[in-house]
């Protein structure tokens, strides 16, 4: 099989067409405007199966260069990061707390989930986890990185578990929490109740909408912006070396908090409104790009158990946001966004909740609370959260039917 690198260049152009073919169908299809599904979702996932006919007919392999897509993924939560005050921490209040719990409840309930089919099919259930938590919430990378454990316990195809898990799994959040956030809101008719002005974002209430844009400034802001990944990435080589696995973008989260409280401690204004513009372009770019390199073909060899546990997956989900989540918090407008976001992260990943919230908000009206818990959540707590889950399952493996 003859495999084509494409450069990192030529990945970006075709990134920006597959964004464009995406806001164009999304912006003439009524049925994707109803389903809410973001442009990127839409112009990567067809991206992808062109990809992939194209690759079962030439008997080649596309892959695209994954250099610039990591790059703009830490550029986005460095965004975030920046908006993410500590004092802004506590008035989440008992919201973010009842959140950082229901996401606790869905990472085990994902891992017994894994488990169970796992044992039921006769597998090792370490092949189970790693269509738990570590593919839903964790990603590919999280995937691939405990798929290596697997590998060293002697675990064959861990790694095609892992990808194909976690393949699926951003697609499948991807294509559900719009569609089913727009139906949680017509269910119960529900409306937006905050000004329009304070727009969809948290960013939006944190400074002055229209910072002037001068080419010293933005200087100093790709200066801010690079400086915080940079922070992140050394963060992330500090955690590598005490054997604790961080996601790069967690690492440049905490990176963009820790430079947004310095200058808060020092009374210091910065121009968020126009590092959350760079912060979104960085996101729909990213998304595209990612969806667009998905392999579906790999996935086709372990399809039908798969789909067993991406269906159970999905309706756990479901069920543990609307009929807890939801109601926990309220059930109100931002209750409904926020279930979205959750569904986002907790089943495909942090920039698809935040594209999947954006898209709502851009059609249903602001909402700005729920945007700014599930960006603490989905940010900060769940990451570290299944870090800590994951490691005590796997310490429970031993103990399980086939464990040994």
């Amino acid at each position: 099989m003859q495999i084509i690198q494409v450069p990192e260049l030529i990945t970006l152009i075709i990134g920006l067409i597959t964004l464009i073919v995406g806001e164009f169908l999304t912006a003439r299809s009524s049925t994707l405007s109803k389903l809410n599904i973001p442009a990127p979702v839409v112009g990567g996932l067809l991206t992808s199966i062109i990809v992939s006919i194209i690759e079962s007919y030439g008997s080649i392999s596309i892959n695209f260069a994954p250099g610039l897509r990591d790059f703009l993924i830490l550029i986005f939560f460095v965004s975030l990061g920046l908006t993410a005050k500590i004092r802004a921490l506590f008035a989440g209040g008992k919201p973010l707390f009842w959140i950082c719990v229901v996401t606790v409840l869905l990472l085990c309930l994902q891992n017994i989930v894994g488990i169970s089919v796992a044992v039921l099919n006769g597998s090792h259930p370490f092949y189970g986890l790693l269509a738990g938590s570590i593919s839903f919430v964790g990603g590919p990378g999280t995937a691939l990185a405990w798929a290596r454990e697997a590998s060293s316990m002697g675990l064959k195809g861990a790694e095609l578990v892992a990808i194909s898990s976690a393949t699926i799994a951003v697609a499948l959040g991807a294509l559900i929490s719009g569609p089913v956030t727009s139906w949680i809101i017509r269910r119960h008719n529900l409306h937006c109740d905050t000004p329009a002005e304070t727009s969809g974002n948290p960013k939006a209430s944190a400074t002055k909408v229209g910072t002037p844009l001068s080419t010293s400034l933005l200087i100093r802001i790709i200066f801010l912006i690079t400086l915080a990944v940079w922070l992140g990435e050394n963060l992330n080589l500090y955690a590598e070396r005490h054997d604790f696995l961080l996601p790069g973008f967690l690492c440049a989260l905490l990176s963009g908090m820790l430079i947004t409280n310095i200058a808060d401690v020092r009374r210091k204004e910065l121009p968020l409104d126009i590092t959350d513009g760079i912060g979104d372009i960085a996101l729909q770019i990213f998304l595209a790009m990612s969806l667009m390199s998905l392999k579906l073909s790999a996935i086709g060899a372990i399809i039908g158990p798969l789909m067993t546990v991406v269906v159970l997956q999905g309706i756990v989900s479901i069920s543990v946001a609307y009929f807890i989540l939801f109601r926990v918090l309220g059930k109100t407008y931002d209750a409904a966004v926020a279930v979205g976001g959750f569904l986002g992260f907790s089943i495909s990943s942090m920039p698809v909740a935040m594209a999947t919230m954006e898209q709502i908000t851009k059609r249903f009206g602001p909402a700005p609370k729920a945007v700014l818990l599930i960006t603490l959540a989905g940010s900060f707590f769940v990451d570290l959260a299944n870090a800590f889950l994951v490691k005590g399952f796997v310490a429970l493996l031993p103990f399980l039917p086939g464990g040994n």
